[in-house]
């Protein structure tokens, strides 16, 4: 920290504290509370019960949980394989063609300048029709969920690559390794660490992904955060509290479980 003086730094923490705790902290504690809670006491949740947890763990929440954590992980590979080759391939084109590189790093980073739902839409408009008809398929929420979260693994890798020393590529290819064998067993491992916080991350926003799944999920294939949407817009705040503390619970479990692969790819 900056400021060296004992009273400043305290006056830092309690702005800090003054900013955090209402703004951030306050919110996820009354999820929390509610999520345990049978009634209001004035604008807090009061009572204690384990009910709405028992009711999370069985039928249709857990469907739905499955559900979120089987298109996360299936948008996150994706977009990890998307977003990891197109860095390569606009790697390889700065040094040639840097007009068509911006572009490929302009269309990469679209989904995020519209809002999601507009991604949904075109998705739903595009694949309404035969040859391609995913409308009513869980195809098409994966797909919708790759889109949205491939330019953050391609602006993750993007950067990574910047920060790349290019001596341990040329050491590699000076003693007779093949462009494949580069890529394979030198590039990719010192990327790594990379490539797990991108993992985390577009599993992370995909697990949390509403707008445009409330626009093409089918019936058979319900994520986590519609269900918590369907449960506080019936006015069951307290078993959607729940569901989405279950929500935040397991993001949180596989974030931490990706930090620890990330955290030993950097001592490799």
């Amino acid at each position: 920290m900056l400021v060296h003086s004992r009273p400043a730094r305290w006056a830092v923490w309690a702005a800090f504290a003054a900013v955090f705790l209402p703004v951030f902290a306050l919110p996820f504690l009354v999820i929390v509370a509610a999520s345990f809670a049978t009634g209001w006491s004035g604008a807090l949740p009061s009572g204690a019960t384990l009910a709405h947890y028992r009711d999370a763990a069985r039928g249709d929440a857990l469907d739905a949980l499955v559900t979120s954590l089987l298109t996360a992980l299936a948008a996150s590979a994706s977009a990890l394989a998307v977003g990891t080759w197109s860095a390569l391939a606009v790697q390889a084109l700065r040094t040639r063609a840097r007009r068509t590189a911006r572009a490929v790093d302009t269309l990469f980073m679209l989904p995020v300048a519209v809002p999601s739902v507009v991604v949904g839409l075109s998705l739903l408009v595009a694949f309404s029709r035969p040859p391609l008809l995913l409308n009513g398929t869980p195809t098409i929420v994966v797909l919708a969920h790759a889109v949205l979260v491939t330019a953050f693994a391609h602006q993750s890798v993007t950067a990574a690559l910047s920060r790349l020393d290019p001596a341990y590529e040329q050491a590699a290819a000076s003693l007779g390794a093949s462009p494949a064998h580069v890529l394979r067993r030198v590039k990719l491992p010192l990327l790594l660490p990379s490539l797990s916080a991108a993992a985390g991350l577009c599993f992370a926003l995909s697990m949390g992904e509403l707008s445009a799944t409330m626009m093409l999920y089918p019936p058979d294939w319900l994520p986590l955060p519609v269900t918590v949407f369907a449960a506080t817009d019936r006015g069951s705040l307290f078993s959607g509290a729940a569901l989405a503390v279950v929500l935040m619970g397991t993001t949180l479990i596989v974030l931490t479980a990706v930090s620890r692969i990330r955290t030993r790819a950097s001592y490799r």
